[in-house]
């Protein structure tokens, strides 16, 4: 029985850090074990613009403990008013490293998100001519469209058709939900890659809502059928470079998750590393736990992978129930299973 595991140290390629107060309390979880971490841009107002994004970084790194070693990856909120001159200058720059497409209403925070998909165009073309990614949250807003179908959906509508106008377009697939996304992925070879969280090779909609309604578990996309989790699963742990780590963490106090309409979002930057080291182990593959967390979002996006390295030992971890914010308390992610490694 493997008793250690030694990794590269990873990267987060789909973060939520917010802002001021919260910032401050939940950075350390992630810059702890994370040397890099792609930032979403989706605060109050939105990050829209070079200027914004480096206004940002300075507020991350001022809020990174002295003793920790940690980039945070900038990216910009796409909006119909974008400018790509902007957006090429701040990717020239080394500012940003990535795009972010909110459709209007999916998620956390979008509102500003885009409706017209066709004044995103130039935008989407000089980002193609860069070889700046986009990263997509892709579900479609239609209210007739049942939100468990939303994402694959967004991939006949909106993904596929995006990138045939846009063929030089590298696109991540964030916090893939469905076996409909994995199929996708692995039906392209080049500019096409997925991240997958945590929470989503843990839980499934039951989880949400059988036997009383478990807000914690709630995020956007919503978890889907089980046979949609193994296939995350089985993507996840496969050894393939398309699918990569990219947590999802989003924290949102507990009296905004308990609201009559609460905020979606899992917590998991605490207990990340031991939850996916426990499912790669109960899959036979934690030989490539390395590639999913450290190897494969550097290759995609053109980055080294880090040199330090991290170990897990087989030992319970010591993972808090909630943490403790200025704002009020935030409850961590129940992988509702035994862990037994910690870092």
């Amino acid at each position: 029985m493997t008793k250690t595991l030694t990794i590269r140290r990873p990267d987060d390629w789909h973060l939520h850090l917010r802002d001021g107060d919260m910032l401050r309390a939940v950075l350390p979880h992630t810059s702890r074990d994370f040397a890099r971490a792609i930032i979403m841009p989706n605060l109050v107002p939105p990050v829209v613009t070079g200027d914004d994004a480096r206004a940002y970084r300075d507020r991350i790194m001022a809020a990174l403990p002295a003793d920790h070693d940690f980039t945070p990856l900038m990216t910009l909120y796409l909006t119909e008013n974008t400018d790509p001159d902007d957006v090429a200058a701040a990717h020239a720059d080394g500012l940003i490293a990535a795009v972010k497409l909110y459709p209007a209403g999916a998620t956390t925070n979008s509102a500003s998100g885009v409706t017209d998909f066709t004044r995103v165009a130039p935008v989407l073309e000089r980002m193609a001519q860069i070889g700046l990614p986009l990263c997509t949250h892709g579900e479609v807003t239609d209210p007739e469209i049942d939100i468990f179908d939303r994402e694959a959906v967004f991939i006949d509508r909106v993904l596929d058709p995006m990138r045939r106008n846009h063929p030089g377009l590298r696109v991540v697939m964030e916090h893939i939900t469905t076996s409909n996304a994995v199929d996708y992925v692995k039906a392209h070879d080049t500019g096409l890659a997925a991240t997958i969280t945590t929470h989503h090779l843990v839980i499934n909609r039951n989880h949400i809502l059988a036997g009383g309604i478990r807000p914690h578990y709630y995020c956007l996309p919503v978890a889907k059928r089980e046979t949609h989790r193994l296939a995350l699963r089985a993507a996840a742990t496969s050894g393939d470079p398309r699918f990569f780590l990219g947590t999802d963490s989003a924290p949102h106090t507990d009296a905004n998750k308990l609201l009559p309409c609460g905020c979606a979002g899992c917590f998991t930057a605490p207990n990340t590393l031991p939850i996916l080291a426990e499912v790669f182990e109960q899959e036979n593959a934690l030989d490539r736990l390395e590639g999913f967390t450290s190897l494969n979002g550097p290759a995609f996006y053109g980055l080294p992978a880090n040199d330090a390295t991290l170990t897990l030992v087989r030992e319970t971890p010591e993972i808090p129930a909630q943490i403790d914010t200025p704002e009020g308390p935030v409850t961590v992610f129940d992988p509702g299973m035994p862990l037994n490694w910690t870092v």
